[in-house]
């Protein structure tokens, strides 16, 4: 979490991290930590595209479509294994955010989403969130592009 706050502390946001005593590490346990609906946490994917990893952040209610991820890469959605994130990403399994990832590390932004004025992503530990606008979004995780990989969260 150090690295996301000296990354936000750069853009004078590193106040904007909120902590928790609990864990935040999945959906659930982040919502329940900041008293919002699960769909507004902005998890973050992390998959490997032939040997470069790539981040996707998703409404916390969207499951990736594996049809749409092979449509837009060009490649079926492999995720990276646990164990392997940190070296590949820089973060650990529970705590992947998009900001001050390592070199080389693309980060694609899911329509699923633009339904909200602001979402909630990991900010380096698997106990902390910083809540943002997806302008915020967008400049902070110098993202690629924005992308439609997911399905489900229509229907929430």
């Amino acid at each position: 979490m150090e690295k996301v706050r000296k990354y936000f502390a750069g853009f004078g946001l590193e106040d904007r991290i909120k902590t928790f005593d609990q864990s935040s590490a999945t959906v659930d346990l982040a919502a329940q930590a900041l008293g919002v609906q699960p769909c507004r946490i902005a998890k973050t994917l992390s998959f490997i595209l032939g040997d470069q990893a790539i981040l996707v952040v998703t409404a916390g209610d969207g499951k990736i479509d594996n049809q749409k991820f092979k449509t837009q890469f060009g490649r079926r959605a492999k995720m990276i294994k646990a164990d392997q994130v940190e070296d590949l990403v820089g973060f650990k399994v529970g705590g992947v955010c998009p900001f001050g990832v390592k070199e080389g590390v693309k980060v694609y932004l899911d329509q699923s989403l633009k339904r909200f004025d602001t979402v909630f992503p990991a900010a380096g530990s698997s106990s902390s969130a910083i809540e943002l606008s997806l302008e915020e979004l967008e400049k902070y995780s110098n993202y690629e592009d924005w992308v439609d990989v997911c399905k489900a969260w229509q229907e929430s």
